[in-house]
């Protein structure tokens, strides 16, 4: 039979087990959703910069403000904003 040394030494290592394994996975699913949050915001940051690009083009080529909007979704405002210096 274990003596109370004994049991405790098992009880703080099993312990210990424990809380570096909720760590690790803790930190492991921490990672994972960072990355998957940081891939949405780099996929939704290129689709606005494509937007922005098509508006550039479209005005270059002389498209109504109206239409612009219509087709890319962006705002008249930030449209009648975009430069040639943008592209």
């Amino acid at each position: 039979m274990l003596n109370n040394q004994a049991i405790i030494l098992k009880y703080d290592r099993d312990l210990k087990n424990v809380v570096d394994t909720s760590f690790e996975e803790g930190k492991a699913e921490g990672w994972e959703e960072g990355l998957q949050e940081g891939l949405q915001m780099g996929k939704q940051e290129g689709l606005q910069e494509g937007k922005r690009t098509m508006a550039s083009h479209m005005k270059a080529k002389g498209l109504d403000i109206a239409l612009i909007a219509e087709l890319t979704g962006l705002s008249q405002a930030e449209i009648e904003s975009i430069t040639a210096a943008d592209l």
